[in-house]
């Protein structure tokens, strides 16, 4: 029979996503070994991030101040918004180097089936950030699955009457991929996205 407090913490981490019972119970003994101080410090680290981490309030990415620290950077451009779904798609397109604009996080997608419609995302946000005029193109960085077409669709059809550029990041064949083991959906994105060379 194990400790209520050892069960209550494997019970915790259980409902982290991703996390099993048999990895949440082998995190528990990795904390039950450790030093006092690591528990100290990731007890911490947690309580810190519920207490000091909240959104841009113009972008929606994560903070610890008014703005985060792309809405603040002067050197980034604040006539392009790449609208993503989520703060890890922003990491995503971040982490390649290419990008330097502004962003705009969504923090979803529409899907009715779920009851997620426009009032439920940072669209009215959306909205507001461009009611300046200087924004002159938007790109939309949705995922390619159902939700994310939809999203993007939409965010096309209400901002293309306000004399927007409207661009959608192009969808295709991974770098290394196969043409043969592509399915038919992607190798039908990847020629209609073609570019000349």
């Amino acid at each position: 029979m194990t400790p209520d407090p050892l069960n209550r913490l494997v019970a915790q981490l259980a409902k982290l996503p991703g996390i099993g019972e048999k990895t949440a119970q082998r995190l528990a003994f990795h904390i039950l070994r450790s030093p006092v101080e690591y528990a100290r410090e990731l007890a911490n680290a947690i309580h810190e991030v519920k207490d000091k981490v909240h959104l841009c309030s113009r972008c929606f990415n994560l903070t610890e101040h008014e703005l985060c620290g792309f809405c603040k950077d002067a050197r980034r451009e604040e006539r392009v918004i790449c609208v993503v779904e989520t703060v890890a798609d922003l990491l995503a397109i971040e982490r390649t180097r290419e990008f330097k604009g502004q962003y705009h996080v969504l923090h979803g997608v529409l899907s009715p089936l779920e009851g997620v419609g426009p009032d439920q995302l940072r669209i009215k946000e959306l909205l507001a950030r461009l009611a300046d005029g200087k924004v002159e193109e938007l790109i939309v960085a949705t995922n390619p699955d159902v939700e994310g077409e939809a999203t993007a669709l939409y965010l096309t059809r209400l901002l293309k009457p306000m004399g927007l550029k409207v661009s959608r990041i192009a969808q295709g064949l991974p770098m290394g991929g196969d043409l043969e083991y592509a399915d038919q959906a992607t190798l039908a994105r990847a020629l209609t996205a073609r570019r000349e060379l």
